[in-house]
């Protein structure tokens, strides 16, 4: 770890670290990892950042510590200058510390939660086998074109009917989308498309489009499949846990949200 590398943290992380040291007590100089035109870094700051520098693969070396305590008396050095310039009375920068300063209470609140409902291995395996009940059996490689009503959508079919390539027709597409790419949505599975437009992929051939426009949320489209494919199995357990167990506490804290929400008193 390199003093330069050290230093590319941006200023507005400085100011948001400099608003947590003022609102910290005055640091005695033994609790201190080093003392700046009379304001006093806290040792507890310099072990975070060894903690999170060791957490991304460095190693708690001398150096290591010596480039932070030289980095922090940089980030102060500049923090007092941003003072002196006002900068933390800009309304626009105090809004970018306070949601940094939410973001930090957010997330360990998000890690409390997470360490007082634990995830079972039971609903794991539960997770798991419903994910592999669901899980599609072949994927479908799709071209998609929509328009703004029935008759530009059957118009293109009628093209389509008449020997033009799906990507050429799609290319007319009023979804900017669709008409930039040519309609290609490329391999997926086709469940995961809104349910009138599976219908119709579970349904067509290899090569095969739509006859008539598919109607979704007020827009027509046409749909071609272009190709068909067995769809990679499920990885095992052990491989996806870590992904089930916080797809299952992202659920959890959602529901815990929707309760608070519920409750709470808001005008």
């Amino acid at each position: 770890m390199t003093f330069k590398a050290l230093r590319s943290k941006t200023l507005a992380t400085t100011l948001v670290a400099a608003a947590m040291m003022s609102a910290a007590p005055a640091f005695a100089a033994g609790n201190a990892v080093a003392t700046v035109n009379g304001t006093a870094i806290p040792q507890s700051l310099a072990n975070l950042f060894v903690q999170n520098e060791v957490a991304q693969g460095q190693k708690d070396t001398p150096e290591l510590r010596n480039a932070i305590r030289e980095n922090l008396i940089m980030r102060e050095l500049i923090i007092q200058d941003a003072r002196k310039a006002g900068l933390d009375k800009n309304p626009v920068i105090q809004a970018q510390m306070k949601l940094a300063e939410q973001s930090v209470l957010i997330r360990a609140f998000e890690e409390v939660f997470a360490a007082k409902n634990p995830v079972s291995d039971a609903e794991l395996q539960e997770a798991y086998k419903a994910r592999s009940q669901m899980a599609p059996k072949e994927e479908v490689k799709m071209r998609l074109m929509g328009f703004e009503s029935e008759a530009k959508a059957k118009a293109a079919i009628a093209k389509l009917d008449g020997g033009d390539a799906f990507a050429n027709v799609a290319a007319q597409s009023d979804d900017p989308g669709l008409k930039a790419s040519g309609g290609d949505l490329g391999w997926g599975n086709p469940n995961a498309l809104p349910k009138p437009l599976a219908d119709a992929a579970n349904k067509l051939g290899k090569g095969k489009f739509s006859n008539q426009p598919i109607q979704v949320n007020g827009a027509w489209f046409v749909l071609q499949v272009e190709d068909r494919r067995p769809a990679e199995p499920m990885p095992p357990f052990d491989q996806i846990k870590p992904q089930l167990a916080q797809a299952i506490q992202a659920e959890r804290f959602q529901q815990y949200l929707g309760k608070q929400r519920a409750t709470a008193k808001i005008q």
